[in-house]
């Protein structure tokens, strides 16, 4: 690789119930995503631009996906403010686990949350 290519490209953030996933995800940034069944898994993509080379990705449903509080942590952009999306979480059936807080004036702010499947996951913003 020559240093000019996203070294990731795509994410999978396992679910137990894709519609439950689906509407908590759709409910706290405000987005419709879409849903179809490929190789024996049920997905629900997060809005992308096609082909872009830009990182995005998905809710997977299937027999090799497991939710998971622990190991990977995928950080949604929160921009221009993740309290907005932060004060959703636990209408929508979540739970925060870390509260807006600040990491320093130059990176901006993160917050972790559990979603509906028991998965742990983090916003970032720069506000």
């Amino acid at each position: 690789m020559d240093g000019k290519v996203n070294i990731l490209n795509w994410f999978e953030i396992s679910v137990t119930d894709i519609d439950r996933a689906k509407k908590f995800y759709e409910t706290i940034f405000g987005i419709k995503m879409e849903q179809t069944e490929q190789m024996g898994m049920k997905m629900a993509f997060f809005p992308m631009e096609n082909m872009s080379g830009k990182l995005s990705g998905g809710l997977v449903q299937g027999p090799m996906h497991k939710p998971s509080a622990d190991g990977t942590k995928v950080y949604f952009n929160g921009n221009p403010d993740l309290q907005t999306a932060l004060d959703k979480v636990e209408g929508a059936g979540g739970k925060i686990t870390m509260p807006k807080t600040k990491i320093s004036d130059d990176i901006g702010y993160m917050a972790f949350f559990t979603d509906t499947e028991g998965n742990g996951v983090a916003m970032h913003s720069q506000a």
